[in-house]
């Protein structure tokens, strides 16, 4: 098994500093016995007060401790993939032992089942049973929607007519509350929406006219649910995405867009939003020069169903979302080993190239407020008033969110660096620049 992640790869893992200095700890081979690595894996068994036995399947960098931590992934993963990233030939080549292909083959055989067809046919009288109970829940579901925008619309009414002088005073609470009435009305993705204008009141010079923007794009959206029938169809996705319904697996089997590459995770950012965490991965196709976002949820400390690394690599198929402006994407199949990239990834050789891209994408969707990409050879500048820029080669200029790219500095030199980044309209969040020969996270805590 070839190593397919760096030490500054694996630290960018740690859910927290704690977890990260408790693996460097355990990244010395003195905590360590039966070391082991094959083509589908490596393992080994972490020494302490208990024996915990670790494994990390080399296909998808999935992993497995059988300590009872709830941080994921806990010291003993970060403590084995730093101790491989150190140094891979220390851990010897080897027949994996009966624990280790024990959870091996209960994965392959977990994906067989969800591949496999139905052996019996289906029951048609439960089958139109369900579908009756399916088609009841949905008219319920429109209707509680329906009820919670027409609340948000006076909401926002109010807002508008008492104008935005006082908004920079208001507590969180006073966004919170509307947001938990959008809950209750099975509308959590605008909940997700209004929370984030929370922040904005007060965080520049020109709050103002940003919040007065995405009051504007939620009008919008209300306006547009209750036409959602006179929609094209791939509108209408992108609509009940925006407002929080999902689609499932065999939905998406069914209508989604299968597209083969060699994708490259060029950037990620983990937030939370209303007890759950978010991860935002962005993907780029080698080939395709198509970004792809793909987008996981889980519950407190739980792991993220799919671990993906930033600054790796592999050759497979995703399957895009339907939609105007395809971004959202599930990993669909991976084929061979993940790798650390190599090679730089594609990018846009100006701004004015990215901004371009962001216009053709909101033709189709002006909906859409969260771009991926990735800027090739921008200087990151700090200007005297205390902003943050980049700048290309042509001299134009984008804001940075947030105020602490000193980093992001160090690592440029005062040189020109490829960035990947989410652009929201307003301000560029880094996320990865290209130093050298590898890719390194730098993504910041929101603003």
């Amino acid at each position: 098994m070839g190593v397919s992640w760096t030490v500054a790869q694996v630290l960018d893992l740690a859910p927290d500093a704690a977890s990260a200095a408790a693996g460097k700890k355990l990244a010395a081979p003195v905590n360590w016995k039966s070391l082991g690595r094959s083509e589908d894996a490596v393992w080994g068994e972490a020494l302490g007060s208990s024996v915990y036995q670790v494994r990390i399947a080399a296909a998808d960098l999935a992993y497995k401790c059988s300590c009872p931590s709830r941080k994921f992934p806990c010291k003993h993963v970060l403590g084995l993939m730093l101790r491989v990233a150190d140094d891979v030939s220390a851990v010897p080549l080897t027949d994996p032992p009966q624990w280790v292909t024990q959870w091996l083959s209960q994965r392959r055989a977990r994906v067989e089942k969800r591949e496999a067809p139905a052996d019996a046919p289906p029951d048609p009288q439960a089958a139109d049973s369900a579908a009756r109970a399916a088609a009841r829940r949905s008219v319920q579901r429109e209707r509680r929607v329906a009820d919670g925008l027409d609340r948000l619309e006076r909401w926002l009414h109010d807002l508008a007519r008492n104008g935005l002088a006082g908004v920079e005073r208001q507590p969180f609470s006073f966004w919170d509350a509307q947001a938990k009435s959008l809950v209750d009305a099975q509308a959590p993705g605008l909940a997700a929406r209004l929370r984030a204008m929370a922040a904005i009141p007060g965080s520049s010079p020109d709050w103002p006219a940003r919040l007065t923007e995405r009051i504007g794009r939620m009008a919008l959206i209300i306006h547009a649910f209750r036409r959602i029938d006179k929609l094209d169809e791939p509108l209408r996705h992108d609509l009940r995405a925006m407002i929080g319904w999902t689609i499932n697996k065999n939905e998406l089997d069914a209508v989604g867009q299968r597209v083969a590459d060699e994708w490259l995770a060029v950037g990620q950012i983990v937030e939370d939003e209303d007890r759950l965490r978010v991860q935002r991965t962005w993907l780029c196709g080698r080939m395709t020069r198509r970004m792809a976002l793909v987008l996981q949820y889980a519950a407190g400390g739980a792991a993220f169903a799919e671990s993906i690394i930033v600054g790796t690599q592999w050759q497979g198929d995703l399957l895009f979302h339907p939609s105007a402006g395809p971004q959202r994407a599930r990993i669909a199949e991976g084929r061979g080993e993940v790798q650390t990239i190599t090679e730089r990834p594609p990018g846009h050789v100006t701004i004015e190239a990215f901004l371009d891209d962001v216009s053709r994408l909101l033709e189709r969707l002006p909906l859409l407020d969260r771009f991926g990409g990735v800027l090739c050879d921008v200087v990151p500048l700090h200007m005297p008033d205390g902003r943050w820029l980049v700048r290309d080669a042509a001299g134009r200029t984008l804001p940075l969110a947030g105020a602490d790219h000193w980093t992001l500095l160090a690592l440029s030199g005062g040189r020109p660096l490829d960035l990947s980044a989410e652009w929201d309209g307003d301000r560029l969040r880094p996320l990865a620049a290209w130093v050298e020969t590898r890719l390194v996270g730098v993504a910041i805590e929101a603003p």
